[in-house]
């Protein structure tokens, strides 16, 4: 277990305790691996939360980037992109493939249309707003992610909702699936219990990495 330096909270500290895990590939039984390696950590009143795209992979939510037959339109679009300092994101053509895959040839147009129009008058996010939830937690090929999976364009976990109630028997702790980069922070399915404000907050430095780390989960504690 890795202990991340502690964060305040409005008045409260709260511990980020990362769980190193085996390396998780399609259809291994994830809810037995944490079980076995994130229970004898836990405490009552932990929350744990695990990277959606450990859970994704399990699921086999993913497609070697080699693989994936890009349009000619997925191309253009994706050239249309803004330059980013965090990666290249949806300017990577396979990420837009796979983005028109999951949420439609149209809504993609359409999200392009808006959000080139609202970059111009100094708003941004609003083609992940039109495009939804499940483009907007498309991971692309990536160097720094452990291998083979940096090969791999990894897309939203099937029902994270659900697979957070899992996990929350399995461990008996409340439970998150995030998508958590140096972007920023979203809760894609939490149990009940879960305070999402907070959860957010703790994670927005991206403390769980990205790489030869293998600590996709981790338990947030109150002091």
């Amino acid at each position: 277990m890795i202990a991340r330096d502690p964060v305040l909270i409005d008045g409260a500290r709260y511990a980020r305790l990362l769980i190193r895990m085996p390396m998780i590939h399609q259809g291994s039984p994830l809810l037995d691996v944490v079980r076995e390696n994130v229970r004898p950590h836990a405490r009552k009143g932990d929350v744990l939360f695990i990277s959606e795209k450990v859970v994704a992979i399990s699921q086999g939510r993913l497609m070697k980037g080699s693989d994936i037959k890009v349009r000619p339109l997925a191309r253009w679009v994706a050239s249309k992109v803004r330059v980013s300092s965090h990666g290249m994101g949806h300017r990577n053509p396979v990420v837009m493939e796979m983005a028109m895959r999951e949420a439609g040839t149209l809504r993609i147009l359409a999200a392009a249309a808006v959000g080139g129009l609202t970059r111009k008058l100094g708003r941004s996010g609003d083609f992940y707003r039109v495009a939804g939830r499940r483009v907007a937690a498309i991971d692309g090929t990536n160097p720094v992610t452990i291998p083979p999976y940096g090969d791999y364009v990894v897309l939203m976990p099937r029902n994270p909702g659900r697979v957070a109630a899992e996990i929350r028997s399995a461990v008996g702790v409340e439970a998150a699936v995030v998508d958590a980069n140096d972007v920023g922070v979203e809760v894609l399915g939490a149990t009940r219990g879960v305070p999402r404000g907070v959860l957010r907050r703790a994670l927005e430095d991206n403390p769980m990495g990205q790489g030869h780390e293998q600590t996709p989960v981790g338990l947030l504690r109150r002091l």
